[in-house]
């Protein structure tokens, strides 16, 4: 697989013109709307629900990529794919029954994700890597945008391609966390393709577009 997408988190970007920001990634070339979701107990804040992944949904045309970081995301993965989700990840350490749960996403007509925190080992997921469409490796303790990236992640990314290569190599093996022009390179290198940037491209000085375009220079 050689081609890259870029998607912005949103969870970095300004609500009172969230149209309007989603608007400027689509025209800027973003391949994916990312969107963080997340309930103040599996991690230490609380964000945006199916209403928000409704209003995303009537505000652009790029794919929706859905973060679950919450318990028992089983009870409302339906919730999402009505509010028009098209890829749900989960955390395996929110899953006791991951196998049934990833069935249960792609019965809604989604595409299903399997996450793991930056502490959790790629051992972790084997089981189940050859039943999903994403592997979502997180490169910073999740629950707030603006963290610093985690090199010591790093080595998971490369092995994660490296055992999908050996059982899915159509899967996508996405990286999340203080990702930069800087950073960027870094998780690429190790086999990652698809790169999700809250603060650098919303907080960016010359613009989310700018921001954009200055993470794609980094694969192109």
């Amino acid at each position: 697989m050689t081609n890259f997408l870029i998607a912005p988190s949103i969870l970095s970007a300004d609500f009172t013109r969230l149209g309007a920001d989603l608007a400027a990634c689509e025209s800027a070339g973003a391949d994916w709307i990312h969107v963080d979701v997340m309930d103040g107990h599996f991690v230490p804040n609380l964000t945006m629900g199916p209403f928000i992944v409704e209003a995303c949904r009537r505000a652009t045309k790029l794919p929706l990529d859905v973060h679950l970081m919450i318990e028992k995301p089983e009870r409302h993965l339906e919730a999402f794919a009505k509010a028009g989700a098209t890829n749900i990840t989960v955390h395996v350490e929110t899953c006791p029954h991951l196998n049934r749960t990833i069935q249960q996403i792609h019965s809604l007509g989604c595409k299903a994700g399997v996450t793991l925190n930056p502490s959790t080992p790629a051992s972790a997921i084997e089981p189940v890597l050859s039943l999903v469409d994403l592997v979502l490796a997180l490169t910073v303790n999740p629950g707030f945008s603006g963290q610093e990236f985690l090199p010591e992640v790093l080595p998971k990314i490369r092995q994660l391609r490296g055992l999908l290569d050996a059982v899915n190599p159509s899967a996508r093996l996405e990286v999340d966390g203080g990702l930069s022009s800087a950073t960027l390179p870094e998780v690429q290198k190790r086999g990652a393709d698809v790169f999700v940037s809250g603060s650098f491209v919303f907080g960016h000085p010359q613009g989310i577009a700018a921001g954009i375009r200055e993470l794609r220079a980094c694969v192109a």
